[in-house]
């Protein structure tokens, strides 16, 4: 059954209508049909179960059969943090962890960032919505305008201060992925089990990963500084691509919903 994200949705007595770019994907590359089913997803936790009534390249209009509760979301918050990546690699980056269930995604420009301003947001949220559409989701991550690694720094150190202007002991923002050192895995899981408040345990964590050429050390200790626990995988050096991905899995594997 074909299913499409519509957050926001003109209503008209238990009807919908699906206008633009949506509703040229439905005539034009799905050949919907008038009496076909087609499932919506409101972006807000909502399935609609719908069938449509009229189908062209400029109006689809789905009439509303039924409306209930779907959430195939993971209960991990990942907000994935990016190094830039030249060329496709990050169309990719974005493709697979929003395929693997991070909630945000927020490209950084760093001291190694090769490419360092884009006029592809657009194209990574069209991204982010078809690969949600792809593996079943509830929703589509947000992706963020790029901003300095170091702006991103100073917004978190804000963030972490209680109401009181204190910061909690415990507290722990989340992991930097580092190819020089680091913990592993395995190890992270088994301190973050001392923690009265680990990362990801009630509010979402970051998960930072470089561009091509990693992060300097400069950048690591300011990372340190701002309560970010330092990862690695492994002793082979691995593509900014690679490391994204298989970092994402491995945080699903051992505090998600994959395992």
């Amino acid at each position: 059954m074909p299913r499409i994200f519509l957050p926001t949705a003109d209503f008209k007595e238990n009807q919908i209508s699906i206008t633009g770019e949506k509703a040229h994907y439905l005539a034009s590359v799905l050949r919907c049909q008038n009496g076909e089913a087609l499932t919506i997803i409101d972006g807000e936790g909502n399935c609609l179960e719908t069938f449509l009534i009229k189908c062209d390249r400029k109006e689809v209009v789905a009439k509303i059969i039924k409306k209930s509760p779907c959430n195939f979301e993971s209960h991990l918050d990942i907000i994935l943090v990016q190094g830039m990546l030249k060329g496709d690699k990050m169309d990719m980056v974005i493709q697979k962890t929003t395929e693997l269930g991070v909630k945000e995604i927020i490209p950084v420009i760093t001291e190694r960032s090769q490419i360092r301003e884009t006029r592809k947001i657009g194209r990574w949220r069209k991204i982010a919505e078809e690969a949600s559409r792809q593996s079943g989701r509830s929703i589509v991550p947000y992706v963020h305008e790029p901003v300095e690694f170091r702006e991103f720094m100073s917004r978190v150190d804000a963030d972490r201060c209680t109401d009181s202007g204190t910061i909690k002991s415990e507290e722990v923002e989340g992991f930097l992925l580092w190819e020089e050192e680091g913990l592993s895995f395995n190890e992270a899981k088994e301190r973050m089990s001392a923690f009265s408040c680990p990362p990801f345990a009630v509010s979402p964590g970051h998960l930072l990963i470089g561009p091509e050429g990693g992060f300097t050390k400069e950048e690591v200790d300011l990372a340190k500084g701002n309560k970010f626990l330092v990862l690695s995988l492994g002793r082979r050096t691995l593509r900014a691509e690679t490391a994204a991905i298989s970092a994402v899995t491995l945080m699903q594997f051992l505090f998600g919903d994959m395992g």
